[in-house]
C-alpha cells in the first residue's frame, strides 16, 4: 500500500528557556495522544496566496508560511503576522525537516519552524485538536518522555533534544537518520522510542491488507530479559535486517502473541540460531505445533499464561494479559503501572479485526476489548500501526463493532442471505477482502445465537 506525502509545517515557540507543546486529541487520525509542537498538513489552497510582507516570513516558502500561519490561527488563535507586526515576535528560524516512516497510517513530509517570542502568548487552543498544552523547558518534556508519561514522535524528540542542548542552535541535525527507517539499502533496521524504553520495529510481514507491517516490539530494562515480541519479517531479506537490529538491541528472548503466521514468521529460525528462548501461551504452541510440526525443534519453548512476568521496564513488571477473541492464545503486555499496553491484533493501527472461527470467538472479543478499556493503559501499542494515547481508539472499536452487531442481528432477522448481509454492510468493499468480512459476519451470529437473540442452528 502506496501512501501518498502530506507536506507539513510545525512551529516550536520559544520564550525564556520553555517550549510550548500540545496534547493530540486522542481522536485525530495522526499521531493520537502525542505531545506535539502545532502545526499541520499544508492546503492546496495555502499555495495560492502572495509573498508575506514581514521580513521575518519573507526568505521561507510561501506555501510553507501561509500553512504556518493558517495552523497557528486554527489551532491556536494566534496571529503570527500581527504578532511580528507588533513586536512580539523576536525571530523565526527553519531549523528542521523531517519524513514519516513508511509503516505509518499517515506519512508527513515536515518543516520545523522556531519562533521566538517576547512574552507568552494568550494562545486559546482549540480543543478539537488538542487536549492539554503548556509550557516547560525541552529538558523538562524530555525527563517525563523518558519516565514513560508521554508519547512523542521520534523527529519531535529529536528536535527537544537539540533544543536541550542549545535553545538557540540554527539546525537540529539529528533528525536526518530519521528521515525514512524503512530504507531498503540498510542493512538493519531502525527502532523507534515512542514510549521510552519501548522499542518498535516495523517489519515488512506476509499480513493481511491494507497493512504490510507487522510491529517487532522489543522491551527490557538493562539487567532484565531484553525481549523480541513478534518477530516476523516477510521473506530472507527482511530476515537478516531484522536479525542485525536484533543483535545490536541486546536482544536475549523472543515472545509470540498469537499462532498467526504474519506474528512468528522465521522466529523459529531465530532463535535456533542465537538459542534465544521463545515464549507464549499454551494454546499459541498448540496451534503453532500443529500448523508446524517442527517448529519447535531444537528450541527452549516456554509458556506463558495469565499474569506471568516476562521482563522490566523502568523497573516494573511486565505482565501477559489474556486476551482471546481474535485468537484464543493471545496475550497483550503491560507493565504493572499501566503506561502502556501492547494489545496484539485487539485492534489494527491499518484495516480491521478478522474474527474467525475456530479460533476467532465474537463474544471473547467483546470481553478482551472491554478488559483493556477497564484497565485504562495510558497508552496502546496494536500489532499493525502506531502507538496511541489512551484507550479510546479500543472503545471505538467495540462501539462500531456492537453496531454492527445490530446490523448482522437486523437483517438476519429480515431473512438476508449472507451475500445480502456482505453487501449491505459493507458496500464498496475491495472484492479481495470479502471473505474476511463473510467470517466476521458470521462470527457475529455465532454471538448472536449464543447470547440467546437468535436461535441455534
Amino acid at each position: 500500500m502506496s501512501l501518498p506525502i502530506l507536506d507539513a509545517v510545525t512551529a516550536i515557540f520559544v520564550h525564556d528557556g520553555a517550549v510550548f507543546m500540545t496534547r493530540r486529541h486522542p481522536a485525530m487520525m495522526a499521531f493520537p495522544g502525542y505531545h506535539a509542537f502545532p502545526g499541520g498538513k499544508i492546503d492546496p489552497e495555502d499555495a495560492a496566496g502572495a509573498a508575506f510582507a514581514q521580513p521575518m516570513l519573507a526568505p521561507f516558502d510561501t506555501r510553507q508560511m501561509h500553512a504556518l500561519v493558517r495552523e497557528l490561527r486554527e489551532e491556536l488563535g494566534y496571529d503570527l503576522p500581527a504578532a511580528i507586526d507588533a513586536g512580539e515576535v523576536i525571530r523565526v528560524e527553519r531549523i528542521a525537516r523531517a519524513l514519516t516512516p513508511t509503516a505509518f497510517p499517515r506519512r508527513f513530509d515536515t518543516w520545523f519552524y522556531r519562533i521566538c517570542v517576547r512574552r507568552k502568548p494568550p494562545f486559546e487552543v482549540d480543543t478539537r485538536e488538542a487536549i492539554d498544552h503548556g509550557w516547560q523547558p525541552a529538558a523538562a518534556w524530555l525527563d517525563q518522555w523518558r519516565h514513560g508519561e508521554l508519547i512523542i514522535a521520534p523527529p519531535t524528540q529529536a528536535c527537544l533534544i537539540g533544543l536541550a542542548e542549545d535553545l538557540s542552535q540554527p539546525q537540529i541535525a539529528s533528525l536526518s537518520p530519521l528521515a525514512d527507517p524503512m530504507a531498503e539499502t540498510d542493512d538493519s533496521m531502525t527502532a523507534i522510542q515512542s514510549v521510552f524504553g519501548l522499542r518498535q520495529i516495523f517489519v515488512r510481514s506476509n499480513t493481511l491488507p491494507p497493512a504490510e507491517h507487522t510491529n517487532c516490539f522489543v522491551v527490557g530494562d538493562e539487567g532484565a530479559a531484553r525481549i523480541a515480541i513478534d518477530p516476523s519479517p516477510r521473506d530472507r531479506v527482511e530476515l537478516e535486517r531484522l536479525d542485525a537490529t536484533l543483535q545490536s538491541l541486546g536482544v536475549d528472548q523472543l515472545l509470540i502473541t498469537h499462532h498467526h503466521y504474519d506474528h512468528n514468521q522465521f522466529a523459529d529460525e531465530l532463535a535456533r540460531r542465537h538459542g534465544w528462548p521463545v515464549l507464549m501461551s499454551a494454546r499459541t504452541a498448540e496451534r503453532i505445533g500443529k500448523r508446524v510440526p517442527r517448529f519447535f525443534d531444537g528450541i527452549d519453548l516456554r509458556t506463558i499464561d495469565e499474569g506471568s512476568v516476562v521482563t522490566q521496564w523502568q523497573q516494573q513488571p511486565v505482565r501477559t494479559l489474556s486476551v482471546p477473541g481474535h485468537d484464543d492464545g493471545q496475550v497483550a503486555l503491560m507493565p504493572d503501572g499501566r503506561s502502556w499496553c501492547i494489545v496484539g491484533d485487539l485492534i489494527q493501527g491499518v484495516g480491521t479485526v478478522v474474527i474467525s472461527k475456530p479460533e476467532g470467538d465474537m463474544r471473547r472479543y467483546f470481553e478482551s476489548l472491554e478488559r483493556i478499556i477497564e484497565l485504562a493503559p495510558r497508552f496502546i501499542f496494536p500489532s499493525h500501526g502506531i502507538g496511541m494515547g489512551t484507550t479510546l481508539r479500543l472503545e471505538e472499536t467495540l462501539k462500531h463493532r456492537r453496531q454492527r452487531e445490530a446490523q448482522v442481528l437486523q437483517l438476519q432477522r429480515e431473512g438476508r442471505s449472507m451475500q445480502q448481509m456482505l453487501d449491505a454492510i459493507y458496500a464498496g468493499l475491495d472484492p479481495r477482502l470479502a471473505p474476511l468480512a463473510i467470517r466476521n459476519i458470521e462470527s457475529h451470529l455465532d454471538k448472536l445465537r449464543a447470547d440467546g437473540e437468535l436461535p441455534q442452528g
